[in-house]
């Protein structure tokens, strides 16, 4: 029986090869993209979970108030907050203490990298996480003061085809530390993912003279500090004991100075995609875009199986008779639905063998627009088939069992005496399955609009501050004490260089997060309660100059002032955290800055440091003119031999900065880096609204051929009636526009209110128009209208004599 499923079957699809083109070609489309969604998200939700102790470990989460409000959230926290929560709570097992190394030079004899993948970190480290070991041993490879452990590439950077186990790197030309250990490299769906481990017995030893409690304080921030719980310790009791702790040991002077401290337990398997606080250890992926784009996969293979039952029960008239006949020769329903089902498990695995090839073809474009490293590969393993056979087993079912049941429910004689010819049956789902994917179809298209809508809206305003023509580099790490004659007189011979006009050192550069945060600053004599947190960068005289900065009130730090050392700059946003209204009111105030005191001489216009994702932050500039971190080369505006300058700089570094690599960006590149992700974003939802815009014309397409040559009869007799081309177009169009226009109706509020809580997530958002609904809506109408416009504009066109003729 099986077989003579599989030969009528096969013997119906070859008969009607438009139809079965189309719902194969429409399945096969929603199926790749469903499974390259899928993979995708299942990549982004699978970080950290190679961990063996993964479900038990968290990250201490600190978050930092002031008057009550949440001003700062930080990844890491202060330098104590491991050793003291381990000691007071027996649920804690142990702790992975760490902190960024810096980007310090390392070198093997002569070969020399500036690694910016570098850690500190304690012993347990490496035993909470479960990273594998190539060479050498886990135990004791971090405790000892000056060793190090390795990634197998990072060894192969240095060391080449050598054994590294034994030998010596040395950091900036002043540390040693010996190899003990060689770790796999880290997996792409990492949170950490570092290339050379220190140990931090070298840095306390290090420290210990001027902070003999580094171990135990929490006047230090910015450490890392990850926590593994005993087996059934209960995370939210130990965040609340934690939290309790707090309270006692700095209630009172959280009180005294009206600031407030609290730690939360962050699941390690959520830092990737619901994380995104101050010194994070890489950039994190966006939990609500992973989820956009799940939805719109399952819209997409929605909307296809919508087609394949649309066009399955609007021949249902076409096959009534087939139907009619097999009863009358004996056929029983059950067999009848076997039949049908099998057609749809027939189209359903041509479907599924086209998507795979599909997916093949357009891997090399999805990578690209994701920004991942796919490999065909990847899609072979058992998650994959799993995936596959899911779509191909519900694909089936979902869309050929109600088709099958309305097939098979026919009556023979009510059938064979053609009752059925001008029946309804089946017009109200049809037309609610037009409406559901047209609705879908109308939010992607919306979304698509919104995304690329707020992405301009970010681009185009104006930054206040001048990031064009600038040529950035990155400071050295090894130095000597001559450093700042040293800086002086690279500047004065990188001026010299045509097309250079001004050379400024900083320890920030816009399109970077500024990473000095200071907390507990407030006005010199005023209450004591009221201090706040500030973004410090600092700077040298040449800065606001060359970056074009506005300065409201006051002046600019100048060598003809010999207190400016002790002098500050506020923006806009930091006076009005000051407690000012106008900048002028500012001016000549002192504040008291970790026990020293400075005057505010000037106050600077408000720029987006970041991108317009974030608010304005509150700055302070300090004068640090011998500042390491970033030299900002401005080029003259006319100037386009940037090759030339780029050459012509890294002869002079090499003359004043030798032992440094010399690693430069320009500055516009950089910033716009910053919306790299939303890019992507706003490229791959639309590739997958216009595919589903596809399937979902393909659908109406054949939707419409098949019900106008049904009414070709009615066509000529309305013809030879008087009825012209313009009536019969309205007539035969005026069915699909309703679901269409239903659609519309039920999308826009929908998308509206997703529209909003998306832009939730923006300080700085594009204003809500009507247009961002109507262009869409009516590039769908007109679309529709096209694809249904090739059927009936035929049909209209028909000569009624052979109309009149059609059985």
């Amino acid at each position: 029986m099986i077989k003579s499923y599989l030969k009528t079957a096969w013997r119906t699809i070859l008969k009607h090869k438009g139809y079965s083109s189309i719902n194969i070609f429409g399945l096969s489309l929603g199926i790749a993209a469903c499974l390259l969604i899928l993979h995708y998200v299942r990549f982004e939700r699978s970080f950290d979970k190679f961990h063996a102790k993964g479900d038990r470990i968290f990250r201490l989460q600190q978050d930092r108030f002031n008057d009550g409000k949440l001003t700062t959230q930080w990844a890491a926290g202060a330098a104590g907050a491991g050793k003291t929560f381990k000691q007071a709570f027996p649920e804690i097992e142990s702790y992975a203490w760490f902190r960024s190394a810096g980007n310090g030079v390392i070198s093997y004899n002569n070969v020399e990298f500036r690694q910016t993948r570098a850690y500190l970190a304690n012993e347990d480290f490496l035993r909470i996480f479960s990273y594998p070991v190539l060479s050498g041993k886990i135990e004791g490879a971090l405790t000892e003061p000056n060793t190090a452990v390795i990634t197998a590439s990072c060894a192969r950077k240095y060391f080449g085809n050598e054994d590294p186990i034994g030998k010596v790197l040395s950091r900036n030309k002043q540390e040693n530390f010996k190899i003990t250990a060689v770790m796999a490299d880290m997996p792409e769906n990492t949170h950490l993912k570092f290339e050379l481990v220190l140990s931090m017995p070298t840095f306390i030893n290090r420290v210990k003279v001027d902070n003999p409690e580094v171990e135990t304080t929490f006047e230090w921030d910015g450490w890392y500090t990850y926590v593994l719980l005993k087996q059934n310790a209960n995370p939210a009791s130990v965040e609340s004991k934690i939290n309790a702790l707090i309270q006692q040991r700095f209630g009172e002077e959280m009180k005294t100075r009206n600031y407030g401290l609290k730690y939360h337990l962050q699941p390690l398997k959520d830092i990737h995609l619901y994380s995104d606080y101050m010194m994070e250890a890489e950039p994190n992926g966006n939990g609500k875009s992973v989820s956009f784009l799940l939805i719109i996969s399952l819209f997409i293979i929605v909307i296809a199986w919508i087609n394949y039952i649309n066009l399955s029960t609007a021949r249902a008239v076409e096959r009534a008779r087939e139907v009619g006949v097999r009863k009358v020769m004996g056929s029983y329903r059950s067999q009848l639905i076997g039949q049908f089902l099998m057609e749809s498990l027939l189209v359903n695995l041509f479907a599924v063998l086209l998507a795979v090839l599909i997916v093949f073809a357009t891997l090399p474009l999805f990578n690209n627009l994701t920004g991942k490293e796919f490999s065909f590969k990847d899609f072979m393993d058992l998650n994959s088939w799993i995936a596959l056979t899911a779509l191909f087993l519900t694909g089936s079912f979902l869309s050929g069992l109600y088709p099958a049941f309305v097939l098979s429910s026919f009556k023979p004689i009510a059938v064979l005496k053609g009752r059925l010819v001008k029946s309804r049956h089946g017009a109200i789902l049809r037309h609610s399955l037009v409406v559901l994917q047209f609705a879908a179809s109308i939010a992607l298209i919306v979304g698509t609009f919104s995304v690329y809508s707020q992405l301009n809206y970010m681009q185009k305003q104006e930054l206040g501050v001048n990031i064009n023509q600038t040529l950035v580099l990155r400071g050295p790490n090894v130095t000597d004490s001559l450093y700042s004659e040293k800086l002086n007189a690279f500047k004065t011979e990188m001026l010299r260089i045509p097309g250079v006009t001004k050379v400024t050192a900083s320890t920030e550069v816009p399109g970077n997060k500024v990473g000095w945060n200071a907390g507990g600053i407030g006005l010199v004599g005023g209450d004591g309660s009221k201090t706040n947190q500030y973004r410090v960068i600092g700077i040298d005289y040449d800065f606001l100059d060359a970056y074009g900065l506005k300065i409201l009130k006051g002046r600019n730090f100048s060598t003809q002032f010999k207190t400016d050392p002790n002098a500050v700059l506020f923006n806009e946003s930091a006076v009005k955290l000051l407690g000012f209204d106008k900048p002028e009111d500012a001016i000549n105030k002192r504040i008291e800055f970790w026990g020293d005191q400075y005057t505010i001489i000037g106050v600077v216009s408000n720029h987006h440091q970041e991108s317009l994702r974030e608010a304005y932050d509150a700055h302070i500039f300090r004068l640090i003119p011998d500042s390491r971190n970033f030299y900002s080369v401005q080029i003259d505006a006319g100037n386009k031999q940037w090759n030339n300058i780029v050459e012509s700089s890294k002869l002079k570094w090499a003359n004043f900065f030798p032992g440094n690599p010399f690693e430069h960006f320009f500055l516009n590149d950089y910033y716009e880096a910053q919306y790299q992700d939303d890019n992507r974003f706003g490229q791959t939802f639309g590739l997958f609204a216009v595919l589903a815009i596809i399937v979902s014309c393909m659908g109406l397409f054949g939707l419409a051929s098949f019900i106008t040559t049904q009414r070709t009869k009615e066509v000529g007799i309305r013809k030879v009636s008087g009825a012209n081309k313009f009536n019969i177009l309205v007539l035969l169009t005026r069915d699909f526009v309703k679901p269409i226009a239903i659609a519309l109706l039920i999308a826009i509020p929908v998308t509206y209110y997703l529209l909003i809580q998306w832009l939730q997530d923006y300080a700085f958002k594009m204003p809500v128009s009507a247009w961002l609904f109507i262009i869409p809506a009516l590039l769908i109408i007109f679309i529709a209208l096209i694809t249904i416009s090739i059927q009936t504009v035929k049909v209209a066109a028909a000569n009624p004599i052979n109309s009149l003729r059609t059985e």
